[in-house]
């Protein structure tokens, strides 16, 4: 008896490790769209200068090379949004991986700056293919205990890829060589490719086409329990029955517009927080800061995008422990604080009163503020964002958030040097820091808690009609 108890006991062992390296590795291959997000939102800071200074661009053509990569990625979010309906989630990537490659060799061989903006926009393509697939993937993949964690390491790799896109141009900037800085990005794409090729799809997509076995097959690979697995997909069959899609249901139900509205308003909140227009633009506004050699900007960028990085390991280890909605207000807090003294230092820099302590104090707070966003606004609206739609337009509202993200990104990265021109660099932060007290008050007036709570428990307080705060209760 002893021996068949241990053999048992060994056999659950297994069991576990093979479910646990099951989840690793599509957490791992969803992730590495994450780094191609973030590999392409930070290459274009350390190359932006000498693209800028080969081609004699103006502030409004730097900042349409900037910016056409998020009007691409707002299309390619509604494209994604057909995609991972149509096809699935897996094939969505493959094309995403795709377009990624094609975007950053054509990037390196432009030989114009309209040319560069073309195949920009086709990056854009992939990033918003990306953005919009990969969390929406790894929410349908995790457990629910783990959700906000694992889309968090969603927005760990993101912060990574931006940082090994300024190492990566810091290593170029020395001998100027921005085409490399653009197509050396390539190479994580082709790696994501090959990988997603061993994923499996998402069992709730292939519930809502018909495809239960493979979908009871992929579940129990995930729980490694044949009762778990087919608990999970009666759950998912029951919010299946609800014939509800997408634009049609967005038009008929006031709850489902309600979600979209909170997706749509979560995404506009990260993204007009501000911290964009410094990783964009990471060089520029250290020059602005008293920073005048290229040497100083680009290990000013490198050590942003490490402060980047470390920041997002505190949203893993709080977004499931002390929840999304604590979290976001203390983050928009140290931003708008934060903000407000870069703009104090600004000013006193423009006015020529300042010494080289002040130049510093800005360049500490500038990391402040990217600790703030790194720690709550990057990955938790991302969390949020998938958890709050109902199943059936999930699709449909995760659309309609991502779009928003790159919309207003666009509209960020196309404004800041306009703004600096106009209102002048201390303006310009303090603007931000106003907008980051703001989202404080809309946290609490719209936010839900979601930590703990499953999908579909989220979906029926929705539906019936609680207060978009409450829905996570």
């Amino acid at each position: 008896m002893g021996a068949s108890i241990a053999k048992d006991m060994a056999e659950e062992q297994e069991t576990k490790r093979a479910v646990a390296h099951v989840r690793m590795f599509i957490y791992f291959a969803a992730g590495m769209a994450g780094l191609l997000f973030g590999l392409d939102q930070g290459v274009i800071s350390g190359a932006l200068p000498f693209i800028s200074q080969e081609w004699n661009l103006t502030s409004a053509a730097q900042e349409w090379v900037v910016s056409s990569m998020m009007v691409g990625a707002a299309t390619g979010a509604i494209i994604a949004s057909v995609m991972a309906k149509k096809i699935g989630r897996k094939k969505s990537l493959m094309i995403g991986a795709a377009l990624f490659i094609i975007g950053s060799l054509g990037s390196g061989f432009a030989v114009s700056a309209d040319m560069l903006i073309g195949f920009r926009l086709i990056l854009g393509l992939s990033v918003g293919i990306a953005s919009y697939t990969a969390p929406l993937y790894l929410a349908e993949m995790s457990d629910k205990n783990a959700r906000g964690r694992v889309i968090s390491g969603y927005q760990l790799m993101v912060t990574v890829g931006i940082l090994a896109a300024f190492l990566s141009d810091t290593a170029f900037s020395y001998t100027g060589n921005w085409r490399m800085m653009l197509m050396i990005i390539a190479l994580p794409a082709v790696l994501l490719l090959l990988t997603v090729l061993r994923l499996p799809d998402s069992p709730r997509w292939l519930a809502a086409v018909g495809r239960l076995e493979e979908a009871s097959h992929v579940l129990d690979s995930l729980h490694g329990s044949a009762q778990a697995a087919e608990e999970e997909l009666m759950e998912i069959k029951e919010a299946l029955k609800i014939k509800q899609d997408g634009w049609a249901l967005f038009k008929a139900n006031k709850n489902v517009r309600r979600a979209v509205f909170l997706g749509v308003l979560l995404q506009a909140m990260q993204q007009f927080t501000g911290f964009n227009v410094i990783m964009y633009y990471s060089p520029k506004i250290l020059s602005l800061a008293g920073f005048s050699t290229t040497e100083d900007q680009m290990i000013g960028t490198v050590i942003n995008g490490i402060v980047f990085v470390l920041s997002t390991f505190i949203a893993i280890f709080m977004v499931d422990k002390n929840g999304r909605k604590p979290t976001l207000k203390i983050g928009f807090g140290v931003m708008a604080l934060s903000m407000a003294v870069v703009g104090v230092c600004m000013s006193m820099l423009e006015a020529g009163t300042a010494d080289v302590s002040v130049s510093y104090l800005a360049a500490i707070m500038t990391m402040v503020s990217i600790a703030g966003f790194g720690m709550s606004a990057g990955p938790i609206v991302w969390v949020l964002c998938s958890e709050i739609q109902p199943l059936k337009s999930r699709e449909f509202g995760v659309a309609c958030s991502t779009m928003t993200n790159w919309i207003t990104c666009a509209i960020v990265g196309a404004t800041f040097l306009t703004l600096v021109d106009t209102l002048g660099s201390a303006h310009t932060f303090w603007l931000y820091a106003l907008l980051n007290g703001l989202f404080i008050v809309l946290t609490l007036a719209y936010v839900p808690e979601t930590k703990n709570v499953t999908l579909e428990n989220i979906e029926k307080n929705l539906m019936d009609g609680k207060k978009l705060r409450h829905i996570g209760c």
